[in-house]
């Protein structure tokens, strides 16, 4: 039998064991972002100690950090052979509205051959795919074809305050040759994909204030500046009519698209015309010379997140409020950094500034883009890894959403990252009815346990950056 074959007898035979496991996992409700749910995350982390010694890992332990504890693992006996470090969190999103949910979000059910649960496809479930993946081989054959180590975290959803600094700490005991995350999207149904990209962010809140209070728009409407007309101002001088972006040197450093990426992308058919369709917009908007796939993966932006001053109850209050603001993110793509681009805004801000007003600004997250040429060979050889299972090619892609930590990984531990993940975009993560398709479930465990025979073939020099 080969390998992959040997994995699919064992992971039929252990199915319903696998997902009965599964279930003690996500039935734990491990919500990072509320204080009273600590013990539960503790309570996971111990979990996830259990199961990675049962998978016949090694050096087994909860690390504590100044917020919720990181657990590890590895296996290191396959001597002139690659590491992999997989990473991935145990920590999931809040569940409100509680309404809204078909079933109780932390007792798993299973309908129409999809598991509900809150962390089901975020990212509990991907998570656990590739513990029993390496419990799968470790089963067969008594050993791994590749090194492995596991760093899991419980504070992803509250974006990772106290990783990098392990990552910093712990830089010599997370070394490896690549990374592997499985926290984002396929595709769609039966399209696997590997993701090589994901756009950077930064965000910031402008305040635009002018008198010491409400002042009735009769007496001085006309005579002194509204911070609303004010904003409204400032904010049309940031893109011009075709979605452009007007501060001054914000593309300086944006890495162009190769040639190779743009067929690629072109390659996957992508139909605009259904995604009109599926948002209903009566048509799309973005920077000129760009196709949809490539201003929301390869292109930067600056959006308009949210605006707000004055009086918007129901009728009419005339009033020149004496402030409004706005919240601002920008999407980041290599090799843009993010703390230039906000003193880039600033400078903006300071020049288009309307009279009559003061404005201040106060920067929010930030995290840096992060990019691994997609035909590096960690990536092409999880792409043959989908393709074996689910027999179609593979699609690479960039990501247009950020995971900051992702790209403190690649610049910190200076390593390939690959991006292979089984979810679906319909799957409601972060809402109501979480859910985890089971075919992917099953897919992608033959899919990992074959990633690691893939890796087995490469150099250390090969893997290399």
């Amino acid at each position: 039998m080969t390998h992959l074959e040997k994995l699919d007898q064992y992971f039929t035979e252990q199915r319903e064991t696998h997902l009965e496991e599964l279930n003690e996992f996500l039935r734990i409700p491990s919500i990072s972002a509320l204080s009273e749910h600590k013990p539960d995350m503790q309570q996971a982390a111990e979990w996830l100690v259990d199961s990675l010694t049962k998978a016949g890992l090694e050096n087994v332990e909860i690390n504590e950090t100044d917020g919720h504890p990181v657990v590890y693992g590895d296996w290191l006996h396959a001597e002139g052979k690659p590491t992999i470090l997989v990473y991935g969190h145990y920590d999931v999103q809040p569940v409100d509205p509680l309404e809204l949910w078909d079933s109780a979000p932390f007792e798993p059910e299973v309908r129409d051959n999809k598991l509900y649960a809150r962390g089901a496809s975020d990212d509990k479930g991907q998570v656990f795919m590739h513990i029993k993946a390496v419990e799968a081989l470790m089963k067969e054959s008594g050993s791994l074809p590749v090194n492995v180590k596991f760093l899991i975290e419980g504070e992803e959803e509250i974006g990772s305050p106290n990783l990098e600094s392990y990552i910093v700490d712990n830089k010599d005991k997370l070394s490896a040759d690549v990374i592997v995350i499985s926290d984002t999207g396929m595709q769609g149904p039966g399209r696997p994909a590997v993701c090589y990209g994901l756009r950077g962010l930064c965000g910031v809140q402008v305040d635009v204030k002018g008198a010491k209070g409400d002042l009735h728009s009769g007496l001085y409407g006309g005579g002194v500046q509204n911070p609303l007309h004010a904003i409204v101002e400032l904010l049309a001088s940031f893109r011009d009519k075709e979605g452009t972006i007007a501060v001054e040197g914000f593309y300086d450093n944006v890495r162009p698209l190769s040639d190779e990426e743009r067929g690629a992308y072109e390659a996957l058919g992508f139909d605009e015309e259904d995604l009109k369709n599926e948002i209903d917009v009566p048509e799309l908007f973005g920077e000129k010379g760009f196709s949809y796939l490539e201003q929301t993966w390869a292109r930067p932006t600056l959006e308009l997140n949210g605006i707000f001053g004055g009086f918007s109850g129901e009728g009419i209050k005339t009033v020149l409020p004496a402030e409004a603001g706005v919240k601002i993110t920008c999407r980041l793509v290599p090799d843009q950094d993010p703390d230039e681009i906000v003193e880039k805004l600033k400078a903006h801000i300071e020049k288009h500034k309307p009279a009559g007003v003061t404005v201040t600004v106060t920067e929010f997250d930030k995290g840096k883009p992060f990019i691994t040429p997609f035909d590096h060979p960690a990536i092409q050889a999880a792409g043959r890894s989908y393709e074996k299972v689910y027999n179609v090619p593979t699609a690479y892609t960039r990501g247009g959403g950020s995971i900051p930590i992702v790209a403190a990984f690649d610049e910190v531990l200076e390593l390939p990252v690959v991006l292979m993940g089984f979810g679906l975009s319909t799957e409601n993560f972060h809402a109501p009815n979480e859910h985890f398709h089971l075919e992917n479930f099953d897919q992608g465990l033959r899919v990992i346990g074959d990633y690691y025979y893939e890796i087995e073939n490469f150099t250390k020099d090969e893997l290399k950056k």
